[in-house]
């Protein structure tokens, strides 16, 4: 009952006209940066994250939140028309996405991943409208001893997933640490690593890195590996006298696709670090195990395509759990989410939705409008994000270029802060192009600061003991936690990659 009261106060705060507004631009512009290759959510929300300054700060999470899950439905079009994945987490819908549209089934493909990403998203929301609070409770004892561990979790979740360049992520997660530490020391009051310069004592802010490494990192590589010479010939042409609704045999084969893909996706969403690319990969995987067909998977089955995208779109939804409940982002894309809450002066965590109802329900709540809003967004819309796909680079770069500098700049109005953002940029390009992590790296650079300050408050009430982690049953839970999830997810790391080598064999 308690939670029925609290969403319908949740909906009461998101559904007013301005707050309606924001998200429907979120969830449009979220698609945009889906269909643009190359991109993603992470890449898209580090740009965007400046426009938001002056807003009210229900209506800019609101908007980002929408830009973030969003652009799991944009990153399918580009894999159903041009077999070019958006992003990481729509790698999987191109198995079967591409060879359904060469098959003159393109419209079809479109309408039923919309309907499998609204079905994903939605069963997500639900399931952390009853499971937040659940979350929250469990957690309220927490203290600084549990605080720091759960950063620990956070970062050694999201290495244990780079696999096999797993050095190269300790590196860039302990370059973030280092970035971290500019400024002045809270418990000394001394400068650390300013140089002598006034612009750093208040240290490196997180928004000039984010958008440096994600959004100019992000470009300077789709430029290197050639995307911008790609031109439009891979799209498939719609022909007009096809069917463009599903037939009542897509919605009935895949009835229960939908339902697994769906449960799968939220509980590997949930675990930090797991992320909706593994979603994705374990339900293709899953629901070709189970077909009476699995031959067909990977020339055209329309379950190949949507168990991948209820599994995607259910996985955005359950990472907000362990962000909003526990403070822990479990990828880049969360991570920039963090950064936006920081921004705000909100920190999220075991106490949050107590502290924070409205924010935290209307957050919730608009995450049900904004997946009926989608799922409008992406049927209706299909052809102008087709004409949108066709955009050139040359004309696309240049003007991602100049929106990150005037971005970066609209913070503080610091040139310092550009040329970090141009720096982190050209070192963004190299960490892509070198294997280095650039999600590990902001990780710390968000965490690393909470993690040091919550280790200085644990050994300041222990008296400088490390015994306290292992005296308190909430820190032993939270190691206990940890070690299972780094042993867990190596696992489902091969499983995604097995899944993917097998989809790719049965394709070709």
């Amino acid at each position: 009952m308690d939670i029925f009261a609290n969403l319908m106060m949740g909906l009461s705060v998101a559904i007013t006209p301005i707050n309606i507004l924001y998200l429907l631009i979120g969830a449009f512009v979220g698609m945009i940066v889906g269909v643009i290759p190359g991109f993603g959510p992470s890449a898209g929300l580090a740009i965007l994250l400046p426009v938001t300054f002056g807003m009210d700060p229900i209506a800019a999470i609101m908007m980002l939140s929408a830009i973030y899950y969003g652009a799991m439905y944009g990153g399918t079009i580009t894999s159903i028309l041009l077999n070019t994945p958006g992003e990481s987490a729509t790698v999987a819908s191109t198995f079967d996405g591409f060879p359904l549209a060469k098959k003159g089934r393109a419209g079809p493909a479109l309408v039923m991943q919309a309907a499998a990403s609204f079905v994903g998203g939605t069963v997500g929301v639900i399931l952390i409208t009853i499971l937040a609070p659940m979350f929250s409770q469990v957690s309220r004892n927490f203290g600084p001893p549990e605080y720091f561990l759960l950063a620990v979790m956070g970062m050694l979740t999201l290495l244990v997933m780079i696999g096999a360049n797993w050095r190269l992520g300790v590196i860039s997660a302990l370059i973030g640490f280092a970035l971290g530490t500019v400024g002045v020391d809270l418990e000394t009051g001394q400068s650390r690593y300013t140089f002598g310069s006034a612009e750093l004592i208040g240290g490196i802010y997180f928004i000039p890195i984010a958008i440096g490494l994600f959004g100019l990192g992000e470009l300077f590589y789709a430029f290197y590996t050639g995307l911008h010479k790609t031109g439009t010939g891979g799209i498939v042409q719609y022909d007009k006298e096809e069917r463009f609704w599903p037939t009542a045999h897509d919605w009935m084969s895949t009835r229960w696709t939908m339902v697994r893909g769906s449960i799968l996706g939220f509980v590997v969403g949930v675990i930090p670090g797991a992320g909706a690319t593994i979603a994705s990969l374990m339900a293709y995987s899953t629901e070709r195990s189970v077909s009476k067909h699995p031959e067909k998977f990977g020339t055209g089955e329309m379950a190949g395509l949507v168990a991948p995208e209820t599994a995607n779109n259910a996985a955005s939804s359950g990472a907000m759990i362990p962000l909003l409940t526990l403070g822990i982002p479990g990828s880049a894309s969360t991570a920039v989410l963090l950064s936006a809450f920081l921004l705000w002066g909100l920190r999220p965590g075991p106490l949050f939705m107590e502290q924070n109802p409205e924010f935290a329900w209307g957050l919730i709540a608009s995450m049900y409008l904004g997946n009926m809003a989608l799922l409008a967004i992406s049927i209706f819309a299909i052809p102008l994000f087709v004409l949108m796909i066709k955009v050139p680079y040359r004309i696309l770069g240049p003007s991602v270029v100049v929106v990150c500098a005037l971005g970066t700049f609209s913070v503080n109005a610091s040139f310092v802060e550009t040329y970090i953002m141009f720096g982190a940029g050209i070192a963004g390009f190299f960490m892509r192009l070198y294997g280095f992590s650039p999600a590990a790296l902001v990780l710390a650079l968000v965490l690393g600061p909470l993690a040091e300050e919550a280790l200085r408050q644990t050994m300041t009430i222990s008296r400088g003991s490390f015994s306290i982690f292992i005296e308190r049953t909430p820190s032993l839970w939270i190691i206990g936690v940890t070690i299972a999830l780094v042993a867990l997810l190596p696992l489902m790391n091969r499983l995604g990659k097995t899944s993917s080598g097998e989809a790719e064999k049965s394709g070709s």
